[in-house]
């Protein structure tokens, strides 16, 4: 499949405001108000319920980069808000959302906004958002779980700070390929990624500190040949951490006891809490 024309489809069905068509074209779609991978019927719920808080959409494409393997559209989508929105009640005005789509050529669009700025936009900032001080800043965040339920024994840490959003656009790509590289790995456990500002992190959990140099295979020498020898972001930080203590916790939804996964206790009604993983 070419990714290009998967995000095509996927954007018309967005521009038409056409729940089924959104659905039809991609294989499973995220953003930052779905709390994971939605597909088929989810996902034209998920479309009818946007288009229902934002209707008459007039979305325009600003940039395109990429290939027939991954592309990132970067788009704004004004449109009137018309019901309620992260509890902030409808306007009645227009409000202007600026993202971007990375879609691959396996189906997959993960769409990233500013849910912050939205609220700013409709001019309820102070409510949805604690009290600013100077030295914070806002993002967004995504996880890639492997499913496996081990205790960490290690932790990578990079962050890469980009220039501009075409810089910003080329490191979600490099990113998308190592993670599927980790994917396909025996000691990798998760991962999350959390743009803040003009850095990008990636904070991944591995089953113990040989395993490592799974991040070590081609898509991540592709990135540091990048750094070093193409001009690739402005500074970078990498590092690995060994983590001395982990502790979980778990609360029965029944009696309220908190009880520790793994260790085999039970709270006083006989609830066992399952193991959950980490990333």
């Amino acid at each position: 499949m070419d990714a290009r024309k998967i995000a095509e489809a996927h954007l018309d069905g967005w521009r038409d405001a056409d729940p089924a068509a959104v659905a039809a074209a991609v294989t499973a779609f995220r953003d930052p108000d779905t709390g994971g991978w939605l597909e088929g019927d989810a996902l034209a719920a998920h479309a009818a319920a946007f288009l229902e808080r934002f209707r008459n959409p007039r979305l325009q494409v600003e940039r395109v980069t990429g290939d027939a393997d991954a592309v990132t559209v970067w788009w704004t989508i004004e449109a009137g808000h018309r019901d309620s929105y992260l509890g902030m009640p409808g306007v009645g005005g227009v409000v202007t959302i600026a993202g971007s789509d990375l879609v691959t050529a396996d189906g997959k669009a993960s769409r990233s906004f500013d849910r912050l700025a939205v609220a700013e936009a409709l001019g309820y900032r102070a409510a949805f958002v604690p009290a600013a001080d100077e030295g914070r800043e806002f993002g967004v965040s995504s996880r890639t779980a492997s499913g496996r339920t081990d205790r960490p024994g290690a932790f990578t840490l990079t962050w890469l700070e980009v220039r501009d959003a075409a810089e910003a656009a080329e490191v979600d790509l490099l990113s998308v390929e190592i993670v599927k590289g980790l994917r396909a790995s025996k000691g990798f456990l998760g991962v999350a990624t959390f743009d803040v500002g003009d850095r990008k992190y990636t904070l991944a959990a591995f089953d113990r500190p040989e395993s490592v140099r799974a991040v070590h295979a081609r898509p991540h020498q592709r990135a540091v040949r990048r750094f070093f020898k193409a001009g690739l972001c402005a500074r970078a930080m990498t590092g690995v951490l060994i983590p001395e203590v982990i502790r979980e916790y778990a609360r029965c939804a029944d009696c309220g006891a908190v009880v520790r996964p793994g260790d085999g206790a039970a709270c006083g009604c006989g609830w066992t809490p399952g193991d959950v993983p980490t990333l």
